[in-house]
C-alpha cells in the first residue's frame, strides 16, 4: 500500500458513494488506474465493505448503553453459544471480548429503557452469567467509523 492508496481510503471513508472520477481527481490519477487501486483494496480485504451512516435518534434508536459482562465460564462451547445469542441480537451494534474485570464489552442501541429491559431480561435468559452491568450514554461527544490512516507510513 502506497501513498496514493491511502489517499483513497481517506476519500471512501469520508464519503464511500463519491464516484471514482472524483477520488481519481482528488489523488491526482486517472479513473480506471484509482478503479484498479479500489477494486485491489477491496479484494485484499482492506476495504471490508461499503455502507450507509444512519442517524438513530431519527429511527428512533437513539440510547445507546454499554453493556459489561462477566462470566465464570471459560469454556468454547460456552463462547459458541453467548456469541451466537449476542450476535443474533440486533440491539447489539458491538461485541467485544475484553481483558481485565470485564470478559465482554457490548454496545446496544435502544429506543428507551423499556426496550432496554427487554433486551435485558432476553439476554440473562439466555446463557448462563455471573454479571451484567450497564452504563448510559447521556451524549455521544464523538462518533466516527474512520479509522486513521497516515499517508506517510512506508509502503
Amino acid at each position: 500500500m502506497d501513498r496514493i492508496d491511502r489517499q483513497i481510503l481517506q476519500h471512501l471513508q469520508e464519503n464511500a458513494a463519491q464516484p471514482v472520477a472524483d477520488i481519481a481527481r482528488k489523488v491526482g490519477l486517472s479513473v480506471t488506474p484509482c478503479w484498479r487501486r479500489i477494486q485491489r483494496l477491496e479484494e485484499s480485504g482492506i476495504i471490508r465493505q461499503r455502507v450507509a451512516l444512519l442517524d438513530a435518534q431519527k429511527l428512533g434508536v437513539g440510547m445507546s448503553v454499554f453493556v459489561a459482562v462477566r462470566t465464570d465460564q471459560h469454556n468454547a462451547d460456552w463462547l459458541s453459544q453467548f456469541a451466537a445469542m449476542v450476535s443474533a441480537m440486533p440491539e447489539v451494534v458491538e461485541f467485544y471480548r475484553m481483558s481485565g474485570e470485564v470478559d465482554y464489552m457490548l454496545r446496544v442501541v435502544v429506543a428507551d429503557m423499556a426496550a432496554y429491559d427487554a433486551f435485558y431480561r432476553k439476554l440473562i435468559s439466555s446463557v448462563e452469567l455471573t454479571d451484567v452491568s450497564s452504563s448510559f450514554a447521556m451524549e455521544q461527544i464523538k462518533f466516527t467509523t474512520a479509522l486513521p490512516i497516515t499517508l506517510d507510513a512506508p509502503s
